[in-house]
């Protein structure tokens, strides 16, 4: 388990959102993926938290180059 949430640059499929967040909580990163899109069935915001974590998440290279 990574202790800092970060948009990794390896195992992306699209902006890294759900690869990171697998990677911080040692799961698989399919399993977030298929979460995510199983949670797109139902009625929420879904949509508006993918977009806000990918804003707000650095991109590995990014936070290994301040080291934070």
């Amino acid at each position: 388990m990574s202790r800092t949430l970060v948009r990794p640059r390896q195992g992306r499929m699209f902006v890294g959102v759900c690869a990171g967040l697998a990677q911080r909580f040692g799961i698989s990163a399919g399993l977030v993926r298929l979460l995510f899109l199983l949670s797109l069935l139902l009625p929420g915001t879904q949509v508006v938290i993918y977009l806000a974590l990918w804003i707000i998440m650095p991109n590995e290279d990014r936070y290994l180059i301040h080291g934070r």
